[in-house]
């Protein structure tokens, strides 16, 4: 893929859903383009869509009108199994909450996605992505033997295992104290640009958006702000 096409292309996105009011308006009318190796945060106040449009970006929720392409695939035309398997290749997902299965060992929570993706190297490629993230001593632990710092980094590995093209983060430090959301956030960035892979992060952390080259501000499902900094 040529760098100058784009990641994340969304035209006309709109997403409506019903509640016990009526229907609710969550996105409204989104246009955006994100070419490979750029670092872009995504701001805004709670409920302002933020982790909504990111989830429709991943194919974890179908938006009512408009088109998304992710990597050159256009999500529309996807089914469920396609979209699994695009998610499996080319987008890694961080959350805030972790998202470890509980009865794994680091290695294998790594390892799962890439198995099932048909990796012969699954096990070896989450060792080699578990000492990436400083946990080359921790791949036998379970998820409860690790601290809230060592679990998301164990998330971070999983998700750049299958080498994506873009790596989805909402709000990654959301559950850490500062001094290891700091070092968590530093790897990040590290591997997104060793790896040359796109990030977009939720953050409602000024200083940490200004960490990106571009910064996109959402207010009430629309993009009111896109400023690229120099």
């Amino acid at each position: 893929m040529k760098n100058t096409e784009p990641v994340i292309q969304l035209e006309g996105l709109r997403l409506t859903l019903a509640s016990e009011a009526g229907k609710v308006n969550v996105l409204r009318g989104i246009d955006l383009r994100v070419t490979a190796g750029e670092r872009v945060a995504l701001t805004g106040p709670s409920g302002s869509g933020k982790t909504t449009l990111m989830m429709v970006i991943g194919g974890l929720e179908r938006p009512s009108a408009g088109r998304v392409a992710v990597a050159g695939r256009d999500l529309g035309r996807m089914g469920e199994d396609q979209l699994a398997a695009l998610r499996r290749a080319e987008i890694g997902i961080v959350f805030q909450s972790f998202h470890l299965l509980p009865a794994m060992t680091a290695l294998e929570n790594v390892a799962l996605p890439l198995e099932l993706a048909g990796r012969a190297d699954a096990f070896d490629r989450a060792a080699f992505e578990l000492k990436a993230v400083g946990l080359g001593s921790r791949l036998a632990h379970y998820p409860a033997q690790l601290s809230g710092g060592e679990q998301q980094r164990v998330a971070i590995a999983r998700a750049f295992a299958p080498e994506p093209r873009l790596i989805l983060a909402d709000e990654p430090t959301g559950n850490l104290d500062g001094e290891t959301g700091a070092k968590v956030i530093d790897l990040l960035f590290g591997l997104a640009r060793r790896r040359g892979a796109t990030l977009l992060l939720i953050t409602h952390d000024t200083a940490l958006a200004r960490r990106c080259g571009r910064v996109l501000a959402l207010a009430d499902g629309r993009i009111v702000s896109d400023r690229k900094r120099r």
